[in-house]
């Protein structure tokens, strides 16, 4: 299971926080909002997208939108968006629970930008129904990401 899968491996990264499994689902950035109690910009959407080496995850805030101009000038090609099987296979996550924890290696994890507004955010860990509170700090070091990216719009203030 991949909650049990991401609860392992956040212990094995000394990450001091606990999965938070939920009542309801939270698969999307409405009910994960409802579910922790926190405005819909605070949930990190893990995205999952084909980058020239593969596939890739990119944590968003919840209220962002990939730009293409903005991902084509990062990545070098326009943003193509796996489909929900080829997320699974990309990620071992299904749809719902996509995070950048655990990743199968060969799959790059990057944090956009639209998330740094925030003390903490809420990424899902595995499951529809599940998330862990990190600072951006926290997921960058978690999700091991490659870096910091600026392919979002539809956030700012």
């Amino acid at each position: 299971m991949s909650i049990e899968k991401v609860r392992a491996y956040l212990k094995e990264m000394n990450c001091p926080k606990d999965v938070i499994e939920f009542s309801t689902s939270s698969a999307t950035v409405e009910l994960a909002a409802q579910a922790a109690g926190v405005i819909p910009a605070r949930i990190t959407k893990t995205l999952c997208l084909m980058s020239k080496e593969g596939p890739i995850v990119i944590a968003v805030a919840g209220d962002a939108k990939i730009d293409n101009r903005k991902f084509k000038d990062t990545f070098g090609l326009k943003a193509k968006m796996l489909s929900p099987e080829e997320t699974l296979e990309a990620t071992g996550h299904a749809i719902g629970g996509v995070c950048p924890f655990a990743l199968p290696e060969g799959t790059k994890a990057y944090a956009d930008v639209s998330m740094k507004r925030f003390d903490t955010v809420f990424p899902a860990a595995g499951s529809s129904n599940s998330a862990v509170e990190l600072t951006c700090d926290e997921l960058y070091l978690y999700g091991k990401c490659t870096a910091w990216v600026d392919v979002c719009k539809g956030w700012e203030e």
